[in-house]
Parts: C-alpha cells; sequence; structure tokens
C-alpha cells in the first residue's frame, strides 16, 4: 500500500494515470467548443465563398478546469484511497493477546474488549489460532486455541482491582515455537514488565497498544497536625490540572452521601498534588470512602478504616472524683469536650495501657510507679499520645526538675506562675497565635482566653523547637517531644478552668480533637497486623465500586501486611478487612505505590487504543467525479445555446408538479400539540402523581411525600419512578397515572362535571386514588365533623364509588409487598377504608364490582393518617417532618414507607399476591 500522510492507496500504480492530465488540458485547450445555430436568411448570400483564413475559438479554461477535476478525481477513485490506512502487513502463524487487566484498564475498558474483539476476528478471518493472556491472573500455560473459540470469551473478559505483578513469572507460562503479540497496556510500568518484553519479542514481533490518556491514582489518607491529607498521582505529568476528591459515608438515615470536597491541583509537569481536606469529628467519623470525581477505577477510590474513626482515650487523676465538686474535677472538662467524638476510658494507667488506647490523658498526675512509667514509655515509643494537664500537684512535684523526666517534653521551673491575681502585679495573659507546623495551627484562639497561671519550663535549648503553642509574652503554654513513634505532650495549664479560661472555650474541644486524631499513622504496620487472622468484609471491583465480600476466607495478618505494603494481589483483593478491635482497608494505591510510565523499547512499535477509523473514499472520489462530470454537461450545453429549451422545460414540469399537491398536504402542522411535554413527562416511566388543591403549602408537602415514596420503591423495588408530578383534574389527562395521592383540604371545592367524568373514567379503568384527610380519623369514616371529613363528604358525592368496609386483616395490601397490621402516616391508629368484598348476591344483583374489573385492585383508599407527611424528604432524602419521638417515631415513619410500597405494588400487580395465597384452591379447581 502506498501511503501520502493520512491517505493510502490500494491500487497506486493507477496513479501513473495523472501525470496524462496535463496533455488532456492541452487537447481539450485545441478543441472548440460546439458552435452555435443561428437561422439568418442573409447566410443565403454567402453560399459559396471561402474563408481563407479560418480561426478556431478555444475552449474556457473554467470548463478546462472542471475536466481536468472530474478526471483527476475519477483516477484516484480507482486508484482505491483509504484515509488513516494501517501500515502494517498482516501477521501469519498464531496470535498472543496481552491484556493487562488491571484497574488502571477500567477507565477505558469496553475499547479494550472491542479491541480484543477486533483483533480475534481480523485473525479468524486469517485462519489463524489465537490466546489471550490477562496479566493480573496468575501465570498458566498459554494454549492457543480456534479464533471461534475466543469469539464468545473474549466479550467476558473483565478487569480486576489490582495492578499486575511479578510479570517475570509469565515467561516459564508461553508456548514452545514462535508466535506474534499484540499488548494492551495500561501505560504503567510494573514488575518484571521488561523480561516478559523481552521473552515476547523471543518469539516474534510484538506490538502494542496503549491509550495515551492520564492515569490517575488516589493514595491513602493520613492524618497530619490533625487535619486529613490526601495525595494523588497522576502518569504522565502534563500541564497543570484540578482534579476534585470527594469524601463519601451514610447519613444518619444510613444512605450514601457526599460529607466533604477538595480539589488536588497538578502544577505543569508535577506528577503528584496534594491537599488537606478539614472534616467535623461527626462527618469524619462517618467517611468511608474518598472517592475522584469522574474517574472509574479502583485506583481512584481510597477506602477508609478505623484510623479515621472514633479515637480511644484514656482519662487518668490523681484521686478519685467528689460529685460536690464535679466542675472542679480535672476530668469533667476533658470528658464534656471528648465524649462525643470518641471512646473514653478510665481506670489506672496499667489497666488502661492493657486496652491498647490512642490516647492517654494524665490530669495533674505527677509520680508514676516505675512499672507504670516503662509500660508507659513503650506504649508510646509504639505510637501513643500521652497529653499532660500541669495543676497544683504536679507544680509541688520535684518531677523533671533537675533531669528531664522520660515522660515529660521539657524541665520544668520550681512552683509556678501567678499573673492577674491579688498577690501578683501583672494582668492575666492571653494566647500568641500557634505557630507553623503546630498540630493546632490554624486554629484561632478566642479573644477572651486568658491564662492566670501555669507551670514554667526551664529555657532549655530545645524549648522552642518544642512550644507548639504559647502566651502572647512568649512564654510555652503547650509543649511537645517525640518519643520513639509516638510523643508525649504537656499543657501547661489545668484542665479544668482554675488556672485558665481555655476549658471554658471552643479551642479547648478543637485543639483535644486535633491532638487526638494526630496520634496514630494511618497505615497500621506489620506488627500491628501480625498474629492476627482478618477477615474481608467488603471488596473493591475494578471499577470502584464495593460489594460483600461473601465466603471470601481469613487472611493470616503477615499475609495482609505484605498486601498493605506492596499492593493487593489475586489471593488479597482490595477491601476492608475486619479483625478482632480495628478494620484495615488495603487500597489499589497503597501509601507508598508510584505511578511511574512504562518506556517501550525504539524496536517496539507502539499504537492508539483509540485509533482512527479506517474509511474507504473510493466511493466519494468517483461521486465527486460523476458530478463534476454532470456540470461539464450542462456547462457544454450552455456554451451551445441548448439550454434554454431545457429550462423552459425544467419550469413547466415542476409548476406542474406544484399543482398537482392540495396546498393543505404542503403546510402540514407538524409541530407539537399544548400538552405534550405533559405526556412526555408522565409517561416516560412511572410517575406518582398527586392532585392540585391550590394551597402551595400542601401541594408541596405532597411531592416532597411522594418524592420520598419514590426513593423508597428506586431503593427496595423492581419500580423506578421518577419525579412525582401534580395534577389538574380539570385540564390534565389522568389516565398517565397509576397512582393518584389526593389531600383533602379544609374547604376544598367540588370538581367540575367534565372533571368528574374523568375521574369516574380513571377509577374505572384500573386507577387509584388514596384519599387523605390528615385528620387522623377523629370521628371515623363519615363522621363529618372535621371540616376535611366535610369536604370529603362533598367531593365524594360525585363519584361513582364502590361500597366500602374497613381493610379486613387478609385484604391483598396487608400482603403486596411486606406484612403489615397496621397503617400509619404521621398519625397512626386511624381506619383505612378499601372497597368491600361482595357476596355472591349482590354480584348477581349489581353486575361485576370494580375488584374484578380492576383486576382486584381497589379504586379507593379512604383514611386520614398522613402519610404524605411521614414520607416527605427534601431533594436530599432527609425526612422533612418530624414522626413521633426517637427510635418509636422512625419505626412509625418506616411502617409509613411500607404501606406506601404496597399501595403501589398493588395497583402495578393487581391481583397477583391475592392469587398467590389461594394457589391451593385455584390447582384444586384446575383439577376438577
Amino acid at each position: 500500500m502506498f501511503t501520502l500522510g493520512p491517505l493510502g492507496f490500494t491500487v497506486p500504480w493507477l496513479l501513473v494515470a495523472l501525470i496524462a492530465l496535463p496533455i488532456l488540458w492541452l487537447l481539450l485547450r485545441a478543441v472548440p467548443p460546439a458552435p452555435i445555430r443561428r437561422r439568418f436568411p442573409g447566410v443565403a448570400l454567402l453560399l459559396g465563398l471561402k474563408d481563407e483564413e479560418a480561426e478556431t475559438d478555444k475552449t474556457p479554461w473554467w470548463l478546462l478546469l472542471l475536466r481536468t477535476l472530474a478526471v483527476g478525481a475519477a483516477i484516484l477513485g480507482f486508484a482505491g484511497p483509504i484515509l488513516n490506512p494501517e501500515d502494517r502487513a498482516p501477521g501469519t502463524g498464531p496470535l498472543l493477546i496481552v491484556v493487562d487487566g488491571g484497574w488502571a484498564d477500567a477507565r477505558d475498558w469496553p475499547q479494550r474488549v472491542a479491541k480484543v474483539e477486533a483483533l480475534v476476528g481480523e485473525a479468524g478471518a486469517a485462519g489463524r489460532t489465537v490466546a489471550v493472556a490477562r496479566l493480573t491472573d496468575a501465570p498458566e500455560p498459554v494454549a492457543f486455541q480456534t479464533a471461534e473459540a475466543w469469539a464468545g470469551r473474549a466479550a467476558g473478559l473483565q478487569p480486576q482491582a489490582w495492578a499486575p505483578s511479578g510479570l517475570a513469572d509469565w515467561t516459564g507460562a508461553l508456548p514452545e515455537g514462535g508466535f506474534e503479540t499484540v499488548w494492551l497496556s495500561d501505560g504503567l510500568e510494573h514488575e518484571g514488565r521488561t523480561e516478559l518484553l523481552a521473552a515476547l519479542q523471543a518469539k516474534g514481533d510484538v506490538r502494542v497498544i496503549e491509550d495515551p490518556r492520564t492515569v490517575f491514582g488516589l493514595h491513602p489518607a493520613r492524618f497530619e497536625d490533625g487535619r486529613i491529607m490526601l495525595r494523588a498521582s497522576r502518569v504522565p505529568a502534563g500541564e497543570a490540572a484540578t482534579v476534585d476528591v470527594i469524601a463519601q459515608g451514610p447519613d444518619p438515615a444510613g444512605i450514601e452521601r457526599d460529607l466533604g470536597r477538595v480539589a488536588l491541583d497538578f502544577a505543569s509537569g508535577a506528577a503528584t498534588a496534594e491537599a488537606a481536606i478539614d472534616l467535623p469529628p461527626e462527618l469524619r467519623n462517618r467517611v468511608t470512602r474518598f472517592a475522584m470525581e469522574g474517574a472509574r477505577t479502583a485506583g481512584t477510590v481510597s477506602l477508609a478504616d478505623d484510623s479515621l474513626k472514633r479515637r480511644k482515650i484514656a482519662l487518668i487523676k490523681a484521686g478519685a472524683d467528689q460529685e460536690t465538686l464535679q466542675l472542679l474535677s480535672p476530668l469533667h472538662y476533658l470528658r464534656q469536650a471528648l465524649a462525643p467524638t470518641a471512646d473514653l476510658i478510665e481506670g489506672n494507667l496499667i489497666d488502661t495501657l492493657k486496652a491498647n488506647p490512642d490516647v492517654v490523658i494524665l490530669a495533674d498526675v505527677a509520680d508514676v510507679t516505675e512499672a507504670e512509667r516503662k509500660a508507659t514509655l513503650e506504649w508510646v515509643e509504639k505510637g501513643g499520645l500521652l497529653l499532660r494537664f500541669a495543676g497544683p500537684v504536679l507544680a509541688a512535684s520535684d518531677v523533671s526538675r533537675a533531669e528531664e523526666d522520660p515522660l515529660m517534653p521539657v524541665r520544668l521551673r520550681e512552683g509556678g506562675r501567678t499573673v492577674g491575681g491579688a498577690m501578683s502585679w501583672g494582668e492575666p495573659k492571653a494566647l500568641a497565635p500557634f505557630p507553623e507546623g503546630s498540630p493546632v495551627c490554624g486554629l484561632t484562639a478566642p479573644s477572651d482566653g486568658v491564662v492566670r497561671e501555669q507551670v514554667l519550663a526551664q529555657p532549655d535549648p530545645d524549648l522552642a523547637e518544642r512550644t507548639i503553642a504559647a502566651l502572647d509574652d512568649g512564654t510555652p503554654l503547650m509543649t511537645r517531644k517525640v518519643v520513639g513513634a509516638g510523643q508525649v505532650v504537656l499543657v501547661h495549664v489545668t484542665a479544668n478552668a482554675e488556672w485558665s479560661s481555655l476549658p471554658l472555650s471552643g479551642l479547648f474541644v478543637q485543639m483535644l480533637e486535633r491532638l487526638a486524631v494526630s496520634t496514630r499513622a494511618a497505615a497500621p504496620g506489620p506488627a500491628d497486623l501480625a498474629g492476627q487472622t482478618w477477615v474481608p468484609e467488603v471488596v473493591l471491583d475494578a471499577f470502584g465500586q464495593t460489594s460483600d465480600a461473601g465466603d471470601l476466607p481469613g487472611v493470616e495478618g503477615e499475609a495482609l501486611a505484605k498486601a498493605v505494603a506492596s499492593g493487593p494481589t489475586v489471593a488479597h483483593p482490595p477491601g476492608l478487612y475486619a479483625g478482632p478491635d480495628r478494620r484495615v482497608a488495603l487500597n489499589a494505591v497503597g501509601t507508598e505505590t508510584e505511578l511511574e510510565p512504562m518506556a517501550w523499547p525504539a524496536s517496539v512499535p507502539v499504537d492508539r487504543l483509540e485509533a482512527r477509523a479506517v474509511q474507504a473514499l473510493k466511493g466519494h472520489f468517483l461521486t465527486f467525479a460523476t458530478v463534476l462530470l454532470l456540470l461539464d454537461v450542462l456547462a457544454a450545453l450552455w456554451l451551445a445555446g441548448r439550454l434554454r429549451g431545457l429550462a423552459r422545460g425544467v419550469a413547466v414540469l415542476a409548476v406542474v408538479l406544484l399543482g398537482a399537491f392540495p396546498r393543505g398536504a404542503m403546510a402540514q402542522d407538524d409541530g407539537p400539540k399544548p400538552g405534550d411535554d405533559f405526556a412526555l413527562e408522565a409517561t416516560t416511566a412511572v410517575v406518582l402523581g398527586y392532585v392540585l388543591t391550590g394551597d402551595p403549602k400542601l401541594d408541596e408537602l405532597s411531592r416532597a411525600g411522594l418524592l420520598g415514596l419514590s426513593d423508597k420503591l428506586w431503593q427496595r423495588t423492581s419500580v423506578e419512578p421518577m419525579m412525582p408530578m401534580g395534577v389538574d383534574l380539570e385540564t390534565d389527562e389522568l389516565a398517565f397515572f397509576p397512582f393518584l395521592y389526593w389531600p383533602v383540604a379544609a374547604g376544598a371545592k367540588q370538581p367540575s362535571d367534565a372533571a368528574y367524568a374523568k375521574l369516574n373514567q380513571y377509577l374505572r379503568t384500573g386507577g387509584m386514588i388514596l384519599f387523605d384527610t390528615r385528620d387522623a380519623d377523629l370521628t371515623g369514616f363519615g363522621g363529618g365533623t372535621t371540616p376535611e371529613g366535610q369536604a370529603l363528604q362533598l367531593i365524594a358525592s360525585g363519584l361513582d364509588i364502590p361500597p366500602l368496609e374497613p381493610m379486613p386483616p387478609d385484604h391483598v395490601l396487608t400482603r403486596t409487598f411486606y406484612l403489615l397490621q397496621d397503617f400509619p402516616g404521621r398519625h397512626q391508629g386511624g381506619q383505612v377504608w378499601v372497597e368491600a368484598a361482595p357476596n355472591a348476591e349482590a354480584e348477581a344483583a349489581e353486575g361485576m364490582p370494580f375488584r374484578n374489573l380492576n383486576d382486584g385492585v381497589t379504586p379507593v383508599v379512604i383514611g386520614g393518617n398522613d402519610w404524605a407527611a411521614a414520607w416527605a424528604t427534601d431533594d436530599a432524602g432527609i425526612p422533612l417532618v418530624p414522626i413521633g419521638r426517637g427510635y418509636a417515631g422512625e419505626q412509625q415513619r418506616e411502617i409509613a414507607y411500607r404501606f406506601g410500597i404496597n399501595l403501589i405494588m398493588h395497583v402495578l400487580t393487581g391481583n397477583y399476591k391475592s392469587d398467590q395465597v389461594h394457589v391451593p384452591a385455584l390447582l384444586e379447581r384446575l383439577g376438577q
């Protein structure tokens, strides 16, 4: 194939004919156009004369150009032009298709599967055998099969949630003999790729297909200075870009929500980006995953484990609390500040350390026993935080005076410092801004926060380095020392309000929260996992979706620690693993994972995954040549003067054709009709309707109620309703809606006769209306003493409503989807009325009842429990109306949702459930 840029030719030797175009130009220019004939009587006088100097006119240049282009287009067309041809020779022998099949392939997996199917199809057309190897699987011998055997199996390939590893092991699985290899790469460097590539090149030609688009990876979240830090990587490192990372978790109702968002900004040429996300403790404890917006891979999802959840904090004080002096207790303010976000442990120091807390707080504790000192120091060195508060006991002791105590961050001066008291000259001291690098950096000190007394640190050389908070005169308020993997922090004032106003401010809570979350690294170390069995609870697929782990076996702690460090594998897929006292997240992209681009040797051709489509242009060129030749014919007729008569004939034919069509046929009204938008919106899917009452608040509550019910139907059933719609009984079509909710308002007016006709027709043709008086059925149906009850009587007077009865215990509505005995809404205990079951005599006298006409569906349900209020939610799924108190109220709301689901399933499935109940009787009758 001969190519010129993006254009190729299958019959290139025909292009030689283009050389003849200049000769054709000269020939056409030498031949004059046909003469124009005119009848002129005077020509008879010229008969017999001879022109000795005859001259021929020349063909116009534009006509020459037209004919040359027509011939050139025909030559190019017959030469077989192809746009974006694949300039490679067809292969021979077996074909091995290698697919990385990791999480990075999930972003464009459909295109990769289509490419594999195309390669298999090409090999089948050439009679070649095929084998497909997915590198995320365990290596196994590669066996070539016919293309027909792989045709159906290729479509079933799925990516895995981990990256390929140990590729060198595949070298021993390659078959004997030579073969061609096509490698669909994810563009990342993986362990053993070079060795496998060398082994494949030794077997034959290797061609690589890659997607040049950027691959993103999200690393596990970590704590740094009390904030959640997020880091992402990308390959290749190109121009500046911004990606959003969303923190997701359940709301109080258990529905997954976006709890926070942060933007990660990649600088131009930067491979990584980092940002901090600030979440209140209540939201942080709910976070289950961080996900990169717009990405659909396991590598852009980071599962959150217990390292982001509530901390276990031990509170230790000297002596026992006295109930009469609760506000003076050193632990009172600590309990109030930490209880909402942490699990508190109280007891003696040795016993609390056995519970392996994250933080130990010593409130004005000076001396500890040698056993306690040794156990505490070992615990701190493993990553614990020892937080100490000063007080009278510590100030009067000799702890950390001459020599620095291992459990103290600094040496202390003897006694203390009193400012602003009756026996001092100075004023109480305020807090200075927190320095950079401090775990409390970024917090705002209260303007009225003052310190009246404190213990002072000795001015040692490392005091400034260890000071993380100070007063406005520079004296330390908080000091810190790193001990092994942990740290010791001293607050130089008391934990109560005796020495300062700090415990009375919101800053006290924020400081404790910052210190508590900065205790341990986000990822547990091997020692934390060893010696235990970890059971997978949740697994992550390649597209970033979580699912239950099912019956996957447990994993030894040593193996899990290795997977956390080096990445998940076939035996240890990414997900959440539960141990005796915590859960550990194993993510597709780990903390130490580095994404590196694969650099292929120059000898390996690399093609794009989304290659430009190959398009044959032969038809286009020949069509163009034909059009030019037709124009040449018209131009020749025009130059010869023969086009005038032809033009008149064409005009007469056009007039005749126009007159043959009536005016109405040419002016058809194909525009949209009034109400088309309403009909399309109501019939695209199942839509629940509510009757518009004219009261905006009541109508909005009805809409919110049906919205909440529609959400529950989406979550729990196969019914997938769209947004509910308000219905105007006077103007809108009712047949579009299987169910109408009609909140009866006090003083409601009667519908018109036309509306009554539509309502009665709606009831006869399978529709259901739920009349809700919202008055808790205070006097029973028909009592009519409430304004809503009176309005219902007025509305029902024009409806063809069948005889009603209180819902019997065995009615199909009690078991359509859920088994129910009560039907509460905002109110409970009210009677619910449905169509009465007729006896045989009534059926014979009155004809077919509604329940038989409508497949057993009662056309009317009447009650007063205000169901819409119980169902109502906002657009975020949060309930709008409080129901009852506490758990009992939420249980009442749940039963109300179940009643609504039963209603919709009843109107959509008819007597299906009733038939199921009566299966034995039906089988008996069929047998007779």
